[in-house]
Parts: C-alpha cells; structure tokens; sequence
C-alpha cells in the first residue's frame, strides 16, 4: 500500500489517496495546505486502527462504502463504492492491515 499525495491547480490543491495495487481504499477531501493534507494522511494512519472509527454506508444504488473518522467526529477518508458487503470489509481489513505503514508518493 503506498499513499498517493497529489497536488491540483484547485482552490484547495491538496489531496491522498491510500491505494493497494491499482485500487483505491480512501480518499480524502481537498486541502488548502499540504501541511493539513500530511495531517489527514496521519490520522488515517492512526484512526484505521480503531473499528468504532469506521462508519459503514449504503448508497441509494444498492453499493457499499465507508467513511473513516478522526476521535473528533471529522471524516477523514472516503471509501469508493463496493457492489457488495464483503468487497467492503475487505477494503477495511486492507486498510488496517497496512495503512499504518503505507509510504507516501507525492505527485
């Protein structure tokens, strides 16, 4: 797993993603600052750790998703959409599993 910094010409040009192999496990929202940004990054680290962190979702479609929350309440990850339940606990597992040490790739 390695984590994806990326930087836009956006009004808040700041944004990761943590991806295993070709997939997307969470992303975040866009930052102003890219010191916010490596916040976010760290929190995700930390807070992927804690399942009471993990908000789990269904969109009106029928997919599943999740939502990673810092101890304050703030999402701090989004999940992309899963067809199924088990596509999504997978993501998690994943993501506990190696997000604590996922390096970062700034692009």
């Amino acid at each position: 797993m390695k984590v994806i910094l990326k930087k836009s010409d956006k009004a808040e040009p700041f944004s990761f993603s943590f991806v295993d192999g070709e997939k997307t496990i969470v992303r975040s929202e866009n930052y102003k600052a890219k010191a916010n940004c490596v916040n976010g990054i760290e929190s995700v680290k930390k807070n992927s750790q804690e399942e009471s962190r993990y908000e789990l979702n269904s969109a009106k479609d029928g997919r599943f998703y999740f939502n990673l929350k810092a101890v304050n309440g703030q999402i701090v990850g989004t999940s992309p959409m899963f067809k199924t339940e088990k596509e999504r606990s997978a993501a998690i597992a994943t993501l506990k599993s190696k997000a604590p040490s996922a390096k970062t790739e700034e692009i």
